[in-house]
């Protein structure tokens, strides 16, 4: 089962055993997200305001974490300001440990399916002989390529100067 809860400003869809980052959260301990937009499971979708209000999710705080750092410049053109500074945002980690709808793990039907599997191995006969792997193709090395032969243009003849008829006498 998955659901998409709202914390921090943001939206995270969420599902039992997940591990996320959400912005700093002053709380140690158990924390229940109550605002709940949206629950699903096995293509059933729940989106009822009512029935999502009785589901809290349910999640473990594991601890706080700093992001990266991100510097600001402030800069004015012609006037000589130029000011900066840092800044690193604090996000908590949170286990998701509970979303209320959700089955139970399944542990129980886990190990009855073992046995099936195994069954079906056995059953199978160990004299065939398995197919060959044909080896793998070899690889031929990469041609070199030639450069380009360079492109000459034809120069064009000087353009001529006129002349006037005072000029020539």
């Amino acid at each position: 089962m998955y659901a998409v809860i709202k914390t921090g400003g943001r939206q995270a869809k969420v599902q039992e055993g997940d591990v996320l980052q959400v912005e700093r959260m002053r709380a140690a301990g158990d924390v229940t997200f109550e605002s709940v937009l949206i629950a699903g499971d096995d293509g059933v979708v729940i989106t009822d305001r009512d029935a999502l209000a009785k589901m809290p999710v349910k999640g473990k705080v594991l601890g706080e974490i700093r992001g990266k750092k991100v510097d600001v410049f402030h800069y004015r053109n012609k006037s000589g300001y130029r000011k900066s500074a840092g800044h690193r945002q604090t996000y908590t980690t949170i286990e998701i440990t509970e979303i209320p709808g959700a089955p139970k793990k399944k542990a129980a039907a886990k190990k009855a399916d073992k046995p099936a599997t195994e069954k079906k191995t056995a059953a199978k006969p160990a004299d065939e002989p398995k197919a060959e792997k044909k080896p793998a193709t070899e690889k031929k090395p990469a041609t070199e390529k030639k450069p380009a032969a360079k492109k000459t243009t034809a120069k064009k003849p000087a353009a001529k100067k006129e002349t006037t008829k005072g000029e020539d006498e």
